[in-house]
């Protein structure tokens, strides 16, 4: 049978290169064949997960390999790449500096303009067990000033 060949092929081309559309153009097959052969044949399916992961495993091979090469021969970018990656001494660290200076204290106009944008920002977010969406909740009518107007404004008549 031509599917069983070709499947075979598809195998020992994924263990030398373990790219699904490189073996299917060396073999001329459709890509989407062979993802239907997948999902038909589950000995099939192993079989293509252990290609690849035997195919990826030479690749990462040959990728030491040449960055070994390329250490030798005193490349500073695949020294440093080798450091960074296999030694914890060299690897990228995130240094975090919080400063404690001083604090200012807000002056009474300051603290009056921050109360008002909280009280004004006084919206709610809760987020329902059953959707995990959130929702914004307005404030209810008892919880609003009586007065609707800004402050320090005249009512409009």
């Amino acid at each position: 049978m031509k599917k069983n060949r070709d499947a075979d092929l598809l195998i020992e081309q994924l263990r030398k290169i373990p790219i699904v559309q490189v073996a299917c153009e060396k073999l001329n097959l459709s890509r989407n064949s062979v993802y239907r052969w997948r999902k038909e044949d589950a000995e099939f399916a192993k079989a293509m997960d252990e290609a690849l992961a035997e195919g990826e495993a030479i690749v990462n091979d040959l990728g030491e390999s040449q960055l070994i090469t390329l250490m030798k021969e005193k490349n500073w970018n695949a020294i440093a790449f080798w450091l960074r990656k296999r030694n914890p001494r060299f690897r990228d660290r995130l240094e975090v500096v919080a400063g404690s200076g001083p604090q200012e204290e807000l002056s009474p106009e300051q603290e009056a303009v921050v109360k008002e944008a909280l009280r004004l920002a006084s919206i709610t977010v809760e987020i329902p067990p059953e959707t995990k969406e959130p929702t914004t909740q307005e404030p209810k009518p008892s919880e609003e000033s009586a007065n609707d107007n800004p402050p320090n404004h005249e009512p409009t008549t």
